[in-house]
């Protein structure tokens, strides 16, 4: 494998020389803002470059050696630290995967920047992902124009996203008639003719900047074209894109077990009698990485089965995140429940792993669609 070096000097085959790159920043850099971050909604940004420089965003990249292992650990390395910021590594992740894998000449002259964050990007595909399993009607919309597309609609919420950055989105084609023929997969970048809405106030996960996007009749042309059609190229990267997102549940589920062992030296002669004592949350969620780690070799690989396992270890990642983050808050107690307290902000995170796109329920709706096909009646 050729070696390739990140901003900062290691190289992404030297994993560990990465991944104390990361710790580093992510303990004394990151970890100071995660109150602030959780209750003020402060958007990270210098952070999210400097872990961008360190190689947080790369390995999973075909040009950087594809190590998902890699991505997966640096991903919860961050996530350890601030769900938040562990979240919006991933839509930096998925953002740099899409242009990668649209192999569009322009998108892909863009990707250094992207890689190692000195440019940010989000995904929108939290409703194209249910739209197209039938859980919700597609939000935009596309008619045919002299230079490509032109893209109308509302996302209700996209992360990891302002003003000058972009994200990736799909939009349902239109013809005359207004029936739909198929999809189209574009990048959008947040300039004119792109309103950001701002959300509601969320339990949680506030420091992600997320927005609700109003398109209105936004041209699309073959330069930010990331697959036309949509729905092979989504089909081929969805492993991936979901495989990814674990490295965020497990960073979660690590520094609930941290706030576990905290306070053992003082609270473990009555701890002992809780269920879900941290020893046995670390050996759940060493056997749960270990069984990903199996899977990401081949981040995607499109075989049902394989695909079914995937769906499974994400869905095993939000239990355990919710089972963790309330262990955290029963072992610490009183002094777990205050509001800004760790184990209270990872409750609120765990709730976020769960929820998010694919949600538990997706998850089970999909595993069993995938298991009924070709079954005898």
């Amino acid at each position: 494998m050729q070696a390739v070096t990140t901003l900062n000097g290691s190289s992404l085959v030297n994993p560990d020389a990465v991944l104390e790159k990361l710790r580093d920043i992510a303990k004394n850099e990151l970890a100071p803002l995660a109150g602030r971050i959780d209750q003020q909604g402060f958007y990270p940004v210098d952070t999210m470059r400097a872990l961008g420089g360190a190689g947080a965003f790369s390995a999973h990249l075909d040009r950087y050696g594809q190590r998902f292992d890699l991505a997966l650990s640096a991903m919860q390395t961050v996530s350890r630290y601030c769900g938040s910021t562990g979240f919006i590594t991933w839509c930096q992740d998925v953002c740099g995967l899409y242009m990668e894998q649209s192999e569009n000449s322009h998108l892909l002259s863009r990707l250094d920047s992207q890689a190692f964050a000195k440019t940010l990007g989000g995904t929108g595909l939290s409703n194209p992902m249910k739209s197209l399993t039938g859980i919700e009607a597609m939000a935009l919309h596309a008619t045919k124009s002299p230079r490509g597309y032109r893209v109308s609609g509302t996302l209700p919420w996209v992360s990891n996203i302002a003003s000058g950055q972009y994200f990736a989105a799909v939009a349902a084609v239109k013809d005359d008639k207004s029936k739909a023929s198929h999809e189209i997969f574009f990048l959008i970048d947040i300039r004119d003719r792109v309103k950001l809405n701002k959300c509601p106030k969320f339990s949680g996960m506030e420091g992600t900047s997320t927005w609700g996007v109003t398109l209105d009749n936004y041209e699309v042309d073959e330069t930010n074209i990331i697959a036309d059609p949509a729905q092979p190229f989504i089909k081929r990267i969805r492993p991936a894109f979901v495989l990814l997102q674990m490295g965020w549940g497990f960073g979660v589920i690590e520094g609930a077990i941290a706030s576990c062992w905290e306070v053992e030296n003082s609270l473990g002669h009555v701890n002992q009698y809780l269920h879900n004592r941290p020893s046995q949350l670390e050996d759940e969620l060493a056997e749960l990485r270990e069984r990903v780690m199996l899977l990401a070799r081949d981040p995607y690989c499109g075989d049902k089965h394989h695909v079914i396992n995937v769906l499974d270890a994400r869905a095993q990642t939000s239990e355990l995140a919710l089972k963790a983050s309330e262990s955290a808050l029963l072992h610490q107690g009183a002094r777990g429940y205050l509001m800004d307290s760790d184990p209270q902000r990872r409750v609120r995170e765990a709730h976020f792993v769960a929820i998010v796109t694919p949600a538990i329920k997706h998850l089970r709706w999909e595993i069993s669609k995938l298991m009924s096909e070709n079954m005898p009646a």
